[in-house]
């Protein structure tokens, strides 16, 4: 194999001859050990916290500096051996410790608490699918009593406002 790291994650691949591969063993794994199944202490931060602990990563922002200087939108985590750093792809997820809510990595951003899906499935019965189009309330007729009328009116206010229908 003539690549010398991994193309998603820039893990250290081991070489035919290396000396020393338990070098590039143990930093691809310190690098996993940050990128599998991450949380970080806090999204978008671009200055190093002072005293981090080993294991404490963060998900970094777009203007990082100090010892983070040069690795936008990644994963710091730090080690007994300093910083490691896994550069965010398109979907990488983590769960936000100060947010306390799943973060992702998409069109070039930290996107906090976003959950995008085609559906709500529990029990195996769908209680939430696309929105549907407006509802009209109702509005004249001789028979319309005061009541219902006040009563749909809260029911279409409360679905427009979960935006389960359009307002």
């Amino acid at each position: 194999m003539s690549h010398e790291s991994t193309p998603r994650l820039a893990l250290p691949l081991l070489q035919p001859g290396q000396a020393q591969k338990e070098l590039d063993h143990n930093e691809a794994l310190a690098l996993l050990d940050i990128a599998t199944m991450p949380v970080v202490e806090s999204v978008g931060l671009d200055i190093p916290p002072s005293d981090p602990a080993p294991g404490q990563c963060w998900a970094t922002g777009a203007t990082p500096t100090g010892a983070w200087a040069g690795h936008a939108y990644s994963l710091a985590g730090w080690t007994d051996g300093g910083w490691r750093f896994v550069l965010a792809c398109e979907g990488t997820a983590a769960w936000s410790r100060a947010d306390g809510v799943s973060v992702a990595f998409r069109a070039g951003d930290w996107l906090v608490g976003v959950l995008d899906g085609r559906s709500v499935v529990i029990d195996g019965e769908a209680v939430v699918g696309p929105r549907r189009p407006p509802i009209n309330g109702p509005a004249g007729g001789a028979t319309i009593d005061a009541e219902c009328r006040a009563a749909v009116a809260a029911i279409l206010d409360a679905l427009q406002h979960h935006g389960l229908i359009a307002i």
